[in-house]
């Protein structure tokens, strides 16, 4: 599914199954978290996640496929996807996403997780579980609060638009955006060439902080946590989530009759 290189003490991880949109199967993800593994045990400086893409699609999230449909949790704790998101975010050394075609769903969520985003001027990013009745869960919307904002996340998450590189960039999305054919030399010459020569130790420790201290931010109570999984939980367990997967997997229009009064705020 994925490829690993390292070239100057950076490994550049290329998802190779661009047939299926470079979905993040249960396979894709396991293969992603062992080479960032390995990148890390080689000494690398810095991980690249870049894409082989067809039809202009650099990853079209989560596969909808592997979403369970017997009332359990989509998005719980140790789910594949979960888990690759977690690896990427406590790998101690810089991961950057290349994005050279449109994101999806939960690899618009996979992108947030990386340190730095760089983009083709042509990229789109669209987060769009409410598009296919799917309840995200509070650790991905706490990534989008806070990588954009509460107000551009709110937009993003309620229309399941895309957003194009510009406004990625000019929320902070991603850090800089360049045309398709430069974009290779401006991600070597902005961040790779500047990350070779810096301390591994000192960046690694400064990760780790930015973890612990983004994390210490984003602290919820555990009944405002065990309300949240009530929301969620009213989503996955009802009739507009079988609806969603079921429209997309026969590539037709989804047919909602959920009601907002279904979800009980006591």
């Amino acid at each position: 599914m994925i490829s690993l290189e390292i070239q100057d003490r950076v490994a550049f991880i290329v998802m190779q199954n661009a047939a299926h949109y470079n979905c993040l199967s249960e396979v894709m993800c396991n293969e992603m978290s062992d080479a960032l593994d390995e990148a890390y045990k080689k000494e690398c400086v810095a991980v690249v996640i870049k894409a082989e893409c067809s039809h202009n699609v650099w990853s079209a999230g989560h596969d909808i496929r592997e979403l369970p449909l017997d009332g359990n949790d989509p998005l719980s704790y140790d789910v594949p996807m979960e888990r690759l998101l977690r690896k990427i975010q406590d790998t101690p050394i810089p991961v950057i996403a290349c994005v050279s075609g449109t994101v999806w769903g939960g690899a618009c969520d996979l992108c947030v997780s990386c340190d730095m985003i760089v983009a083709s001027e042509q990229a789109t990013f669209a987060i769009t579980p409410a598009k296919i009745g799917i309840p995200y869960n509070a650790s991905g919307i706490m990534h989008f609060i806070n990588q954009l904002g509460i107000n551009k996340a709110r937009e993003m998450f309620f229309t399941a638009n895309a957003i194009s590189a510009q406004d990625a960039l000019n929320v902070g999305f991603v850090n800089a955006i360049a045309r398709a054919d430069e974009l290779d030399a401006m991600l070597e010459t902005r961040f790779l060439t500047p990350l070779r020569r810096n301390s591994i130790l000192s960046m690694s420790a400064i990760k780790r902080q930015f973890r612990i201290l983004s994390r210490a931010a984003s602290t919820i109570s555990s009944e405002s946590f065990e309300r949240i999984n009530a929301y969620r939980k009213c989503v996955y367990q009802g009739e507009d989530y079988r609806e969603g997967i079921q429209s997309f997997l026969e590539k037709r229009s989804p047919v909602y009759k959920g009601k907002a009064s279904d979800i009980d705020d006591e």
